[in-house]
């Protein structure tokens, strides 16, 4: 009973704790990022297209870079597109106005022609075409003629034919002659002015001409009217 006693430890605050011990909520934490960092590697060797190597990601910038410049240059060639066909659409637009304007001045010009044509003295031979007026010069060798010709408007289209112009005056050789200048194609509507030079023989000297309208060369004589040449 008296025996040797063993000594007697107290632990106040219950029972000791390991020193080595790991608190399990950072167990769990660990657990979770490497179950999360597993999960995205197999996702992305799963389902995601495969990571490039180095040479293939310079490869892919470097064609990046030349489809990007590519793109610039024709956004730039689109742009001086743009202001070339603006600018053509103002010249086009301005070339429109204008021919309008062309437009309205011929009009008025061929309705004066035709009122100072219609107050013209008729042609004393009438004719299915009438010889309203005609000027002859003789110029360098050659005979100048102004010619207006008229036909009633109820024909409908243009009448095809020829203006033979039959010149009489003196030759280089002495004496009169009457010479047949090359026929002058027609086509005569309501009204017809005719303007132009014919070639006249060498010394000939022009004193009067006989206009004579024909419904083709050497044909039917649809109107004629001899005038002097001044």
């Amino acid at each position: 009973m008296f025996g040797s006693s063993k000594p007697v430890v107290l632990q106040p605050y219950g029972r000791r704790r390991s020193r080595a011990s790991v608190p399990r909520w950072l167990l769990w934490l660990l657990a979770g990022a490497v179950s999360g960092a597993g999960g995205v590697l197999w996702v992305q060797e799963r389902y995601l297209p495969p990571r490039l190597s180095a040479e293939a990601s310079a490869a892919l910038r470097t064609a990046f870079d030349q489809a990007d410049a590519q793109r610039q240059r024709l956004a730039g060639e689109l742009a001086g597109t743009a202001k070339r066909l603006d600018a053509a659409l103002a010249e086009k637009k301005a070339l429109g106005a204008e021919l309008a304007g062309g437009r309205a001045v011929v009009e008025r010009l061929q309705g004066d022609l035709a009122v100072v044509v219609a107050a013209l003295p008729a042609d004393p031979r009438g004719g299915s075409v009438e010889v309203r007026a005609a000027r002859f010069s003789a110029q360098g060798g050659a005979l100048g003629y102004d010619v207006v010709l008229t036909r009633e408007r109820g024909a409908g289209k243009p009448l095809a034919g020829v203006m033979q112009l039959l010149v009489t005056g003196e030759s280089a050789r002495g004496g009169n002659s009457t010479i047949s200048l090359k026929p002058v194609a027609v086509a005569i509507g309501g009204h017809e002015v005719l303007r132009g030079s014919l070639p006249l023989p060498e010394g000939f000297k022009p004193l009067q001409t006989t206009i004579q309208v024909l419904d083709r060369a050497a044909g039917k004589v649809l109107g004629m009217r001899v005038l002097p040449v001044k």
